[in-house]
């Protein structure tokens, strides 16, 4: 039997092709998706933060300006210059402070609704200095305030004499100076110009506004962005001047460090105070969004692979159904069954398919029978052939015995023993049947051997020993008289011999034995008894033997046991068989 392997089944192999198909586009798809949208949120994470930080920028800028704005009243104010370029002593002095300076100032502090401190540094030292004394305090503490001092208390001071060469209406400077570092706070310093000579004007003076950091960076609030977010100023000299961030675990020395570690960093300048606005957004804040979009694509992948996949699997199960009913069919031809059938609707390359099979199965069905018959016929002829080369055989051995019985004289003899070779051609010709009741075959070798004792007399003995079950099989006839007759002819061993015929009803056939204690023969007779081309005795054991095997098959047949000196066991095994009398199915096992 052939062993049967182990494959991957059509229906199989199409979903498995269409999934693999399926899935190839569906993850390039979902992929794409998943990039483009994660580089569309960074993209717009960025842009938000642009944005916010340009509105911080603008705020600042604006408060910048307003300050900006403060120094305009006093620079551009021709009546102030005019008035402190006036040194006249006593009273004027004092009319000018109470009448225009100090309204002016006045005027300017509160032109801002910002905490700031003005400082007005004049070079006219007759009018008299306007100061408030705060040592050791924050001066914007006291709220909106002004001083008037001479410009003499400021002409050693580093950051005076370190101010920029004067470009008209443009030069100022914001600057930490004395104790703003201290306390918080930044100042705009900027000159006053006398514009009394327009190509040449010369400084009058010089202004200071204090104002907070704080005030300053009122929208610089990490509360603008996401969780975890950090916002700080640097000035140019890259120093940290304010941090902002809801992190306290973060502190400011730790900024420099967030560069580049697991943070997005985006900077922008402020303008008028060249400093440096900078956001540090953790990237996964950012994360949890591309997580999101990760998770969603993931989802949407998923259920598009199990939709189609089981959109593949119904319909490779349609098609691999017909193709397991075409193998199904297929192995009943192979298993030898030709009488199954495909149907199949419509009109597709399936059903022409089935038309195909079903039209060899039926071409094949009737072939077989054709060669069927037609090897039984040849089969027939055979055993009749074989069946006609015995019985000549026979007849010449009984002429012999009877031509050896007249030149004696032995009348009896011969009468008797042509009585037993009548009754043994009646058995034999059976009415011209090759097949023969078990029970007959049995007779008719008896008959045999009592012929032979009419020649042999008391040299000759014999017995027979049958299981009374197997007289009502059939066999095919004339396989135990040839075997009698070689005993007879080639085994004689001394002044007598015996015979034992048996037959067995064994689990799967009958079992034949024909037993002597003749001579017996070597291992190399058997060889060439059963040799196409044996010896002359071995003529008639080759034709029984091969008259059951032509007809029941080679499992069956004739076995050879002997020794020397010893005897002779021939083993004949046929099957259980019923014969039939239609020549048209031709014998039948049973």
């Amino acid at each position: 039997m052939r062993r049967k392997e182990r494959f991957l089944s059509f229906g199989y192999k199409l979903m498995i092709s269409y999934i693999v198909l399926l899935i190839v586009p569906v993850v390039f798809v979902g992929t794409f998706a998943y990039n483009t949208s994660v580089d569309s949120i960074r993209k717009q994470t960025k842009a938000n933060i642009r944005g916010t930080l340009q509105q911080i920028q603008d705020n600042i800028h604006y408060k910048v300006e307003d300050i900006q704005r403060l120094t305009d009243l006093l620079y551009y104010d021709r009546t102030l210059s005019d008035s402190l370029r006036r040194y006249d002593d006593g009273w004027y002095s004092f009319d000018t402070l109470q009448s225009y300076l100090i309204p002016t100032l006045q005027n300017t502090i509160h032109a801002t609704n910002r905490n700031i401190a003005l400082s007005v540094y004049i070079q006219n030292d007759t009018i008299p200095e306007v100061y408030y004394s705060y040592e050791g305090m924050d001066p914007i503490s006291k709220g909106r305030f002004y001083e008037l001092f001479h410009q003499k208390r400021i002409l050693d001071k580093p950051w005076f004499k370190d101010f920029p060469k004067e470009q008209y209406g443009v030069t100022m400077q914001w600057r930490q100076v004395e104790e703003d570092d201290r306390f918080g706070n930044i100042s705009l310093l900027r000159r006053l110009m006398d514009t009394y000579e327009p190509t040449a004007p010369k400084p009058f003076g010089f202004v200071r506004i204090t104002v907070k950091i704080a005030d300053l960076l009122e929208s610089v609030n990490e509360d603008k962005f996401r969780n975890g977010s950090t916002l700080y100023i640097e000035n140019e000299k890259k120093e940290i001047i304010y941090f902002s961030s809801a992190d306290q675990s973060i502190k400011e020395e730790q900024i420099p460090m967030l560069e580049g570690k697991d943070y997005l960093q985006i900077k922008a300048p402020i303008e008028g105070l060249n400093w440096t606005l900078a956001a540090n957004i953790p990237n996964q804040v950012m994360e949890k969004d591309i997580q999101k979009v990760k998770s969603v694509t993931f989802i949407v992948c998923l259920i598009m692979i199990v939709l189609f996949s089981a959109a593949g699997w119904l319909l490779s199960r349609y098609f691999s159904r017909r193709v397991v009913k075409i193998v199904s069919v297929l192995r009943s031809f192979q298993e030898g069954d030709l009488h199954k059938r495909l149907r199949y609707r419509g009109q597709d390359e399936f059903n022409q398919i089935a038309l195909a099979l079903n039209d060899m199965g039926e071409n094949m069905n009737r072939l077989i029978q054709e060669v069927y018959l037609s090897n039984l016929q040849k089969k027939e002829a055979e055993l009749e052939i074989l069946q006609a080369q015995i019985n000549p055989h026979f007849l010449y051995n009984s002429f012999s015995s009877i031509n050896r019985l007249a030149q004696f004289g032995e009348i009896a003899k011969i009468r008797a023993m042509v009585s037993g070779l009548a009754k043994f051609y009646r058995l034999s010709l059976n009415e011209g049947r090759m097949m023969i009741s078990v029970e007959k075959e049995l007779q008719q070798v008896q008959t045999y051997i009592e012929i032979q004792k009419i020649k042999y007399e008391d040299r000759l003995t014999f017995n027979v020993d049958v299981d009374e079950k197997v007289l009502g099989y059939d066999t095919v006839k004339l396989i135990l008289q040839p075997f009698v007759e070689n005993i007879l002819e080639h085994a004689f061993y001394g002044d007598s011999i015996h015979i034992r015929i048996t037959a067995e009803a064994a689990e799967q056939a009958i079992v034949f034995k024909v037993i002597d204690d003749g001579i017996g023969m070597n291992a190399e007779t058997i060889r060439q008894i059963f040799s196409p081309s044996g010896i002359k005795m071995g003529y008639g054991i080759r034709n029984v033997d091969q008259r059951i095997k032509l007809q029941f098959g080679d499992s069956y047949g004739v076995l050879l046991y002997s020794r020397l000196g010893i005897g002779t066991t021939v083993q004949l095994t046929i099957p259980y068989f019923h014969h039939t009398e239609s020549n048209d199915s031709g014998p039948s096992q049973g």
